[in-house]
């Protein structure tokens, strides 16, 4: 099994000066530290205007910032908005090739379309009509990272000319593509279009196992055509992260900044929201009450816990045991949630590394050996239907017009007349 670590960036009120500074350099010191300690991925998201839950608007800045300043971990727009409203997919493809040769080819390219209609609603896009326009940029993009040059495209979202989109990614033919899943729906839509599945929900095991088995039954399935120009069987899931050798104090520390992620998550979608002026922390805390307190006592009385993702190394181990035989490939821990602390976020992933990780990670590679051995027929097939965009031949690649002349006789530049 993999594992990863996952970053929206929140930032509960209140806001002290300078918390902005800090919550970016912790950050980036805990993927560091991350990358040291032996984790797979480091995944960044891209969101909006969203007060407090999330300030990772420009992923592709931190993105590049981590890769200088790791060796080995993945580095995954998890996910880049590629509705050319949020971001037109040129630029989508030169920022993504960009990344991956400085990071020495560690790009996962994660896609996403929007949720709450602070984002949708700031850049003029229709719900109804968000998931088409993501796809139909995400394969464009691909297309731009392979062909040279690119032949052009007339779409439902973005027009373009012909053009050359440089650089081209070390990773051929492009990075890995995965596509954000909350649902059982989505995670088929992945599975059909030979994405990876970000599953950001967090489930048990038993409806992790339904969710692998429909994603995997569809990779094998003559339902998967794949959207870029490779596969990326993979399903990495959402979980829960705070870890300590006494239970009750990982759930002190972890719980209530969980729980908030989730509060925070379902307000600014299904309530109304006023920009600049939320105190989402402050409703949650006088919710929440005495809760906590309540779950340690009755995780205490307990033998085993499931927290989840929180709790002691066997704890852990328990949850992820479970998530490995479910299916799942990859777990992706949401340690950076709510006002969790710098110091105590560093604590749990080196008690992670010191103590869970080890096992898991020993045959990681023998597993994804067997399961590519075992799916590569179905890759290859899945390759074979698609209907792949064509390079251009060099004649039929149109040739773009001067705006002004060369210097005539007199020396002056001349303009080229109405007609041309």
């Amino acid at each position: 099994m993999r594992f990863g670590v996952f970053y929206e960036l929140q930032l509960p009120r209140p806001w002290a000066e300078g918390a902005e500074h800090r919550l970016m350099k912790e950050a980036l010191d805990q993927v560091e530290l991350a990358d040291r300690l032996g984790f797979d991925y480091a995944w960044e998201v891209e969101h909006h205007f969203l007060d407090e839950y999330s300030h990772a608007s420009a992923p592709e800045v931190f993105l590049a910032a981590a890769a200088a300043r790791t060796k080995r971990i993945r580095l995954g727009h998890g996910i880049r908005q590629v509705i050319p409203a949020y971001n037109h997919p040129a630029r989508t493809a030169e920022g993504l090739a960009t990344l991956d040769l400085i990071s020495d080819g560690r790009v996962e390219f994660g896609i996403g379309e929007g949720a709450t209609r602070l984002e949708l609603g700031a850049f003029g896009i229709s719900a109804r009509r968000k998931r088409a326009l993501a796809l139909e940029a995400a394969e464009q993009v691909c297309n731009m990272m392979v062909l040279t040059p690119y032949p052009g495209f007339e779409g439902e979202g973005f027009s373009m000319p012909c053009r050359n989109v440089l650089p081209k990614p070390l990773q051929q033919p492009h990075p890995p593509l995965w596509m954000a899943c909350t649902n059982r729906d989505t995670i088929r839509i992945a599975a059909q279009n030979g994405i990876g599945a970000l599953a950001f929900s967090f489930l048990d095991p038993e409806e992790a196992r339904t969710w692998s088995g429909i994603y995997y039954d569809t990779i094998r399935s003559e339902e998967c055509v794949p959207l870029g120009w490779s596969v990326n069987a993979n399903l990495a899931m959402v979980s829960a992260f705070s870890m300590h050798e006494d239970r009750a104090e990982a759930i002190r520390r972890g719980q209530d900044h969980f729980e908030f992620f989730r509060y925070a998550q379902q307000k600014l979608v299904a309530e109304d929201f006023t920009p600049g002026y939320s105190d989402i922390w402050g409703e949650f805390t006088a919710k929440r009450g005495a809760a906590t307190d309540a779950l340690i006592q009755a995780a205490l009385a307990r033998a085993e816990y499931d927290g989840a993702g929180i709790g002691t190394p066997e704890d852990m181990a328990r949850h992820l045991a479970g998530m490995q035989e479910a299916g799942v490939d990859q777990v992706i821990f949401l340690q950076q949630a709510g006002h969790n602390s710098h110091a105590n976020i560093c604590e749990s992933l080196e008690l992670f590394a010191g103590t869970v990780m080890p096992e898991f990670a020993r045959d990681a590679e023998a597993r994804e050996a067997a399961k590519a051995a075992e799916l590569a027929p179905f890759i290859e097939a899945a390759l074979a239907r698609k209907t792949y965009m064509q390079p251009l031949a060099e004649a039929d690649v149109p040739v773009v017009k001067a705006s002004v002349r060369v210097a005539g006789d007199d020396g002056r530049r001349k303009m080229p007349d109405a007609a041309e």
